[in-house]
């Protein structure tokens, strides 16, 4: 089956726009999405809206045609890839301070966003040798795939990332020159706020890549990619590749870590248990809680239904705004 051939259609979208009363929009928007059968987590703040939704296509064309009526939403940057099968149980829309979460609230995207750079620009920008790459994701979704040269910041979270900028700021302006910036990130959300917050630090000369990895992946065509490896997602998908096509990796649902074939071989992995990363940081209890937890998900799953730990456990992997 080709990825054109997938029947679920996966929306992955984000809207810097100030919301006057971002809780009155809860319930509607939760609404619409369910009267089409859409599943997925939608976050809403009164920076705007971010999140990742799956459905039909036509389920996702109403629901996104619903969005666009939002204050500030007409143009709302969405990326559309497919699945095999649903990769949510269910439909979410939840109450932030931030869509993003930096832990900067006086930081504004709207007002002081860096340049947008397109994928097809992108090559040029980050192969100059003045071009400062930074990825703004955290560690282990740098950790399977990034730009080639970009640095890696290896933080826990978005949270932590304004506090990495300040340790490191003296070493990007060697010489009292003005750096070259350019930042990414999975979708372009966390990489806008990213670009906000270091303007806002006095440094001018700051880019994202519009639409993020995601968009770079479904645009540039491999041969000319300065990408290595695959692209973390915030789904059941777990990663991606060039063209969007589903990647290789599988997640362990004790800690979250992206699993490669071989490290899915290890004596250590049990699915739903315990991954080389995490195998020696659990205790025998949780071990025996996570296994009887995957057990009840796989006795749920045989009934045709979604065991709830299954889908709370879900739930605690989509935070891509973290």
């Amino acid at each position: 089956m080709t990825k054109a051939n997938l029947p679920i259609c996966v929306a992955a979208l984000y809207q810097f726009t100030p919301f006057d009363d971002h809780a009155a929009l809860q319930q509607p928007l939760l609404d619409a999405c369910l009267a089409q059968g859409v599943k997925g987590t939608l976050l809403l703040a009164h920076e705007g809206i971010n999140g990742t939704i799956a459905g039909s296509d036509a389920g996702i064309e109403a629901t996104l045609d619903y969005i666009r009526t939002l204050p500030g939403c007409a143009a709302i940057e969405v990326k559309i890839s497919r699945a095999l099968e649903m990769p949510f149980y269910r439909m979410k829309v939840r109450l932030k301070k931030e869509i993003v979460t930096m832990g900067e609230p006086d930081i504004d995207p709207v007002e002081g966003v860096g340049a947008y750079v397109a994928p097809d620009e992108w090559n040029a920008l980050i192969e100059d040798p003045d071009t400062i790459v930074i990825d703004t994701r955290n560690d282990y979704e740098v950790a399977i795939g990034t730009f080639k040269g970009a640095i890696d910041p290896k933080t826990k979270s978005f949270r932590e990332f304004p506090e990495w900028f300040q340790q490191h700021r003296a070493e990007f302006a060697k010489d009292g020159k003005q750096p070259k910036i350019a930042m990414f990130c999975t979708g372009g959300i966390r990489c806008e706020k990213a670009t906000a917050y270091v303007k806002a630090q006095g440094l001018d000369d700051v880019y994202h890549l519009k639409g993020g990895i995601l968009a770079y992946l479904e645009q540039v065509p491999e041969e000319r990619s300065t990408w290595e490896g695959d692209c973390f997602v915030f789904d059941e998908r777990v990663s991606v590749k060039h063209g969007l096509h589903l990647g290789d990796y599988a997640l362990c649902r004790a800690c979250r870590m992206p699993l490669t074939r071989e490290e899915c071989e290890s004596d250590l992995y049990e699915e739903g248990v315990s991954c080389p990363y995490c195998h020696e940081e659990r205790t025998d209890e949780q071990r025996r809680r996570y296994a009887e937890r995957q057990r009840q998900t796989e006795l749920a799953e045989q009934r045709g239904m979604t065991h709830i730990a299954a889908a709370a456990d879900q739930e605690l992997s989509h935070k891509a705004d973290d």
